[in-house]
Order: structure tokens, then C-alpha cells, then sequence
């Protein structure tokens, strides 16, 4: 009965395009036809857009121009994740924040930090199976051998996500996820100064604070924040986590063509860890905490500097340099060695503890620049670029001798490194509404690791190794696009993509485990799509997808090597239609000035997923539901907005293999938030999560199930001149 519904409403949103045709003609024919015009056609100015400040709050197209800027977006299923479409996004909900967005599947868990897979490729713990960029930059520990996104920006901070979806990301790295590149907000351009604060109390003692100035004096805008967040966690013990994080640009305008951007970010947060359970404790109490002792710290510092030049009406140049001091440290209680590394329903050791430190020093540099052309018929656009990254990584491992041990004795030392230099092509052939967008990136990533372990009563040195690695890796990537009637499109995308091997697949062992045949595996990304806004009531995006990923990772029996092919293929649609304005279209009416609009919203990803070969042939990758299903309604007028936001989730498991206790139930849940303007300066936010309670969870681990939240509370207010 439930797989009828889900597919009975994937019928409905693909029919939806269908009302192109039906309402505007309804429309046409209600007005009178207007007199063709005899001025000669005009040439308009090229319009550069290279960020929205704060005080805007413009809602952006869903769909990205095919050139903008240094970009090239054309043939590409690209979305642009918009979060002033919604009421203000409170504690960094990524439920929330990714609602319109087909695909992105959020995996929930007790502690502040962000998991996102896509399509069944791989584990979203950390986002690692896509690039993960602020402003154009890396935010991974390390892109390569540890891409893991501990941090990410506020989305207080953030004015919109662009989306690349797989292979067709090539301009930006060779994740085969694709990429989610978060742009900030610019300076005030019309003030001298600008000021909010928000300030959002919650359940289990929640407390969110933003504080941001901004202004233009003279040539130099600027832009600074400071965040704060803090929770007891609703676990009843070891949940509660503390962040806080700054950030100050500025922006100087050189010249007219010129501009040169520098930035500084701060982020330090820590967080207790609760612990996993059994499928037995969680239905006994979701609540309780199987770790007493276990906590995890993080401290990020960038600074970056950006160049940007508009050389001609036909060309620009982007120069991005960076630097950053990433460290990682964890406390946890140790097992016992005898139950190898699956720590479900075991008990941690109460005499010893396992204290981890890495820290990621990087420095990249990456040129881009754009050309238009003129040649073979057609106008045409070339975009290059390349980046050179360095990354320098020591790594201690301690014994401690109690489950609370601040320190303990050296058992591993590790310096590792990266350089990485990565070279991308792209052009854009166009002739009328047809485009075809080849494009090229070549990958040479040296890795190295220097490591020695040490016998924890002795303090003897017991080995040490010196090992690395080349890797060569080209990547080939061809878009098309066509322009229809109405605003609508055809596009086709099938571009490369691949997972370069981590530190602990190719150099590095984790410890207690082997590892096998650690190449980086290629993969290829198939899309075929329709997409447009064919009225301003109405946008919708559908496309066909196969993503054929060879080599897959995973751990078996303490044994790190090929989990085979796998093949997911599936159906994504995504649609909004505004129904008052959609009734004022029909009927020539004016409802949506006077009352504003209700926007019905639905998106959907039908998923087919299996592994060919390897230890789990036949079987289904881990975190690939047969379904993912969002829809809801959006109400907006004059500043004020309501949504009411659900998620519905089909079965998967969460790891690759049978084992029942990594089965995660299908689960729904429903959001109710509000932002409600009070004067010109003064708005009140409200919200309820997970509206009817539902209890779920959709993140396990090797340490068992992370329950996700139970019903929760917030309300607050923002106030900004």
C-alpha cells in the first residue's frame, strides 16, 4: 500500500508539467493581445551577480544561469538550495533547509555535526562522497586522503547552495557525489552600517545566537559574524554540545572591473558523544547513553583571499588563494580487543581510553578565468582554471589509563601529506538553444605517509613506515541542453568522476584491519532531464539518472577491500506550484498581492541500487532507499512565512551486507515553522520538529543506533536596523 502511494505521487509530480501548456493559454486568451513593437532590438548589458547581501532577501531562480561568472552550469543537473524560499532554517536543520531539493538524503544525528549522502553513493557520514566548498574553497579536513566536512558554515551566513549533482561537478573536484558550494552573504552596499541579531530559545536547553554587521564605506564593504549555539542534547546523558564561530570579509572595489575579496573564518566546537545501542536499548529507552566518557573537539581557522576581474564584456579572471589550520581531537573509552572493531552492544573497558589528535595544515591556490567567442556559427563560452594544493597532517595516538584520562602514552605517530595539482577545461558551444558543453579535468594527487607505533608498556618503538602513493586520474565530462518553449529545457549530462583513496585505503591501516586491492574506483554518471519555470507560479525539474560506481569500499571481517560494482539507477522530480497564483493566472484575479502565496511543494527520488561481485554480490548498497519523498506547503506574504515541511523515508540499511541490526526502518516526519514580521525591525520565529513525534532513526554506525530527535520546541526573535 505505501509503495502505491509514493509511486502514485511520482505519476502526479511528473504530469505536473503538463499545466505549462494548460494555464498560460488560459490566460493568454483572457487578455487582449498586445501591439507588436517597432523600436529595433536592443543588445542589454551583461549583468555580473556576485552575491546577495543580507538585507535582500531575494529568492533566486531554482535553476542556475548556464554561465555565471567563471561557471559554467549549461547540460548540468544543477539546483540552487535558495533558504529565503523558507521561514528562518534554526540550529542548522538540514531537514529543513534541504526540503526543495530532490535527492540530498540528511543523515540525523544526536551530536551538531552534518552527514548528507546522495543516491546510495557511499556513507553520508561527514558528506564525504562530495566536494563540499564555502565561497569556492574546500572545507574537508582534507579533500583527498581524509574528506570528511567536520565543519560548515552557519546557515544564518548563507545566502544560497548551489548544487551540482555527480560527475557533472567537474569544475570542482572528482568527488562522485557532486558538490555543495554554500555563498555567503556580501556586504550592505546602500549603508554605512547594518546590524541583526537572533537570538532562538529551545527543548533540552537550546540556545542559538547570530550577530552580524555590515556596511560600505567608501570602496570597502564588510561583512562580520558571530555564532553561538549550545544543548543539554535530549539523551539524558553525554549529548550537550557548544560552538561557536566568526567570520569577517572585505570586499574593495578597486575599479569598476575589479575587485579583491579577503576573508578570515573562526570555528572551535565541541560535543559529548552519547553512544550507540542495540535495537534492543533503543526500543527499552531511546534516551539513555551507553558512553560516559567520550567527547569530540574541533578548531578551524582559514583565511583566503580572492581576486576578481573583469577583463572585457567577454572575459573575467578569479584568483583564490587560502591557508588553514584544520585539528580533529577525540576522547573515547576503549573495547575490548577481543570483539575486533564492531562495537554494538559491547561495553567500553572502564581502565582505558584511546585519545586521537590530527591536525590538516593546507594552503591551495586555484586561477580561473571565462572567454566568450565568437566562431564555427555560434557564440560560444571557454572556462578553465587549475588548483595546487598542498596539505601537511600529523596524527598522535595515546593510550589512556582510565576512561577519563586527559592524557596518556604515545602509541602511534604520523606525519602525512598531500600535493595535489588539478588542471579543468570547459567549453560551452552554442548555437541557438542548442549547447553542448565537453569538458576535461586531469588529477595528479601524491600522498605520503611517515608512520611509527610504539608498544604501549614498553614505550618501545615497534615499527615505522614510510610509505606513498601517485595517482594520475583523467576525467571526461559532455553536457547538452535545449532550449523549448515556456522556459523549459531538455538537458543530458554523462561525466566521470572517482574517489581518490583515503590515507587509512592505501597507506595507512586502521588499526586491528588489513586492507586489500586499495585503488580509487571510477565511476561514470548518467542523466537525462526536463526542467523549467514556464510560469512564475510554476517551476518543476525531472530527469532519469544511472550512476555506475566500480570499485565500491568496504569493511568486511576487519578487511578493507572491494565491495564490487554497484549500479543505482532512479527517477528524481521535483515541482512548486504556487496555487493562488495560479488561480490569479486562471482567472485574472490579483489574490496573490493582497493575500500572498501558497506554494505546494513535492519532490521525489526513486531509487533502484544493487552491488555486482564482492562479498555482497546481489545485495543493496548501504543508504539507498527505494524512496525519499518531500513535499509540503509554503505560505508567504510581506515578510511573513509559514511552512509546513514532511520527509518520508523508505527501509535501507546502513552498511553494505545483511546484517539486520544495520537495518533502518522507513520513517516520516513533520516540521512546522513560522517567521512572523512583528514592525520593520522586529521578527518573531517559532517552530515545532518533528511535529507528531515520531520515533525514528536514520544514522547507524559500527557503535550502534544514534537516535534521532524526538518532538522539540524553539521560539525567538531577530532584530536588525
Amino acid at each position: 500500500m505505501r509503495n502505491s502511494l509514493i509511486l502514485n505521487g511520482l505519476l502526479v509530480l511528473l504530469s505536473l508539467p503538463s499545466l505549462r501548456a494548460q494555464a498560460p493559454a488560459s490566460a493568454a486568451a483572457s487578455k487582449p493581445a498586445a501591439a507588436a513593437s517597432t523600436a529595433p532590438a536592443q543588445q542589454l548589458n551583461r549583468i555580473e551577480v556576485y552575491g546577495e547581501s543580507e538585507s535582500e532577501n531575494l529568492v533566486h531562480d531554482p535553476f542556475p544561469m548556464p554561465v555565471e561568472g567563471t561557471k559554467i552550469f549549461a547540460g548540468k543537473r544543477a539546483s540552487v538550495i535558495d533558504l529565503d524560499a523558507l521561514p528562518k532554517v534554526q540550529a542548522n536543520n538540514y531537514r529543513q533547509a534541504l526540503a526543495l531539493t530532490a535527492g540530498l538524503q540528511v543523515s540525523e544525528e544526536t551530536t551538531p555535526l552534518v552527514s548528507i549522502g546522495y543516491r546510495g553513493i557511499g556513507t553520508p557520514a561527514r558528506t564525504q562522497f562530495m566536494q563540499v566548498l564555502q565561497d569556492g574553497i574546500p572545507i574537508h579536513a582534507d579533500p583527498f586522503g581524509y574528506p570528511e566536512a567536520y565543519y560548515t558554515p552557519p546557515l544564518d551566513v548563507v545566502d544560497r547552495i548551489e548544487f551540482i549533482r555527480g560527475g557533472g561537478a567537474l569544475m570542482y573536484g572528482p568527488q562522485p557525489g557532486g558538490v555543495l558550494n554554500y555563498i555567503t552573504h556580501t556586504p550592505l552596499r546602500d549603508a554605512p552600517f547594518g546590524f541583526r541579531t537572533q537570538n532562538i530559545y529551545g527543548s533540552d536547553q537550546l540556545f542559538s545566537s547570530y550577530s552580524a554587521i555590515t556596511g560600505t564605506l567608501g570602496p570597502v564593504g564588510y561583512y562580520g559574524y558571530y555564532n553561538h549555539r549550545q544543548s543539554e542534547g535530549f539523551r539524558r546523558n553525554r549529548s550537550a554540545y557548544q560552538l561557536d564561530g566568526g567570520h569577517f570579509k572585505t570586499v574593495t572595489q578597486l575599479d569598476a572591473d575589479t575587485r579583491f575579496i579577503l576573508a578570515f573564518d573562526a570555528y572551535e566546537q565541541s560535543n559529548e558523544e552519547p553512544g550507540g545501542l542495540t535495537l534492543r536499548e533503543y526500543v527499552r529507552d531511546r534516551q539513555q547513553n551507553t558512553r560516559d566518557h567520550d567527547f569530540f573537539k574541533l578548531q578551524r581557522y582559514v583565511a583566503s583571499a580572492e581576486l576578481q576581474k573583469k577583463i572585457s564584456s567577454r572575459a573575467e579572471f578569479q584568483l583564490k588563494t587560502w591557508a588553514g589550520y584544520y585539528d580533529r581531537y577525540s576522547h573515547r573509552q576503549r573495547l575490548d580487543s577481543s570483539q575486533g572493531s564492531n562495537a554494538f552492544g559491547v561495553r567500553p573497558l572502564s581502565n582505558s581510553s584511546s585519545i586521537e589528535k590530527q591536525t590538516f595544515y593546507s594552503l591551495g591556490i586555484e586561477p580561473r578565468g571565462r572567454v566568450d567567442w565568437k566562431g564555427l556559427g555560434g557564440d560560444h563560452t571557454l572556462a578553465a582554471g587549475m588548483q595546487l594544493y598542498f596539505m601537511d597532517s600529523p596524527r598522535r595516538d595515546k593510550l589512556g589509563a582510565s576512561a577519563d584520562a586527559a592524557d596518556g602514552i604515545l602509541t602511534g605517530a604520523t606525519q602525512r601529506y598531500v600535493t595535489s595539482l588539478s588542471t579543468f577545461i570547459e567549453n560551452k558551444f552554442t548555437w541557438g538553444d542548442f549547447s553542448i558543453t565537453p569538458g576535461f579535468r586531469l588529477e595528479s594527487i601524491h600522498q605520503g605517509v611517515h608512520s611509527k607505533k610504539y608498544d604501549a608498556a614498553t614505550r618501545a618503538l615497534t615499527q615505522e613506515r614510510d610509505v606513498g602513493r601517485q595517482d594520475i586520474q583523467p576525467l571526461f565530462g559532455l553536457g547538452l541542453a535545449y532550449d523549448l518553449a515556456a522556459q523549459t529545457q531538455v538537458y543530458a549530462n554523462v561525466s566521470q568522476s572517482y574517489r581518490p583513496a583515503l590515507f587509512t585505503e592505501s597507506v595507512v591501516v586502521t588499526p586491528g584491519s588489513s586492507a586489500m586491492d586499495a585503488t580509487p574506483g571510477l565511476n561514470w554518471s548518467y542523466e537525462l532531464g526536463y526542467r523549467g519555470k514556464p510560469r512564475d507560479f510554476f517551476t518543476f525539474d525531472t530527469s532519469a539518472f544511472v550512476v555506475d560506481q566500480d570499485n565500491r569500499y568496504a569493511l568486511s571481517k576487519d578487511v578493507l577491500g572491494s565491495a564490487g560494482r554497484s549500479i543505482n539507477s532512479g527517477l528524481d522530480a521535483a515541482m512548486q506550484l504556487d496555487l493562488v497564483g495560479a488561480w490569479d493566472e486562471l482567472k485574472g484575479s490579483q489574490w496573490r498581492k493582497q493575500f500572498g502565496s501558497l506554494s505546494l511543494y513535492g519532490n521525489i527520488t526513486v531509487l533502484d541500487a544493487s552491488l555486482h561481485g564482492g562479498p555482497n554480490d546481489g545485495g543493496r548498497p548501504q543508504y539507498a532507499p527505494q524512496y525519499l519523498l518531500r513535499t509540503g506547503f509554503i505560505y508567504s506574504l510581506r515578510g511573513l512565512k509559514l511552512s509546513l515541511l514532511s520527509t518520508f523515508v523508505d527501509d535501507q540499511k546502513a552498511q553494505d551486507g545483511d546484517e539486520a541490526k544495520y537495518n533502518i526502518p522507513a520513517y516520516s516526519t513533520w516540521d512546522l515553522t513560522a517567521e512572523i514580521p512583528i514592525s520593520k525591525n522586529f521578527s518573531l520565529m517559532a517552530g515545532v520538529n518533528n511535529l507528531f513525534n515520531e520515533d525514528y532513526f536514520s544514522r547507524v554506525t559500527s557503535n550502534g543506533i544514534d537516535p534521532a530527535y524526538p518532538r522539540n520546541f524553539y521560539v525567538g526573535g531577530s532584530l536588525q536596523f
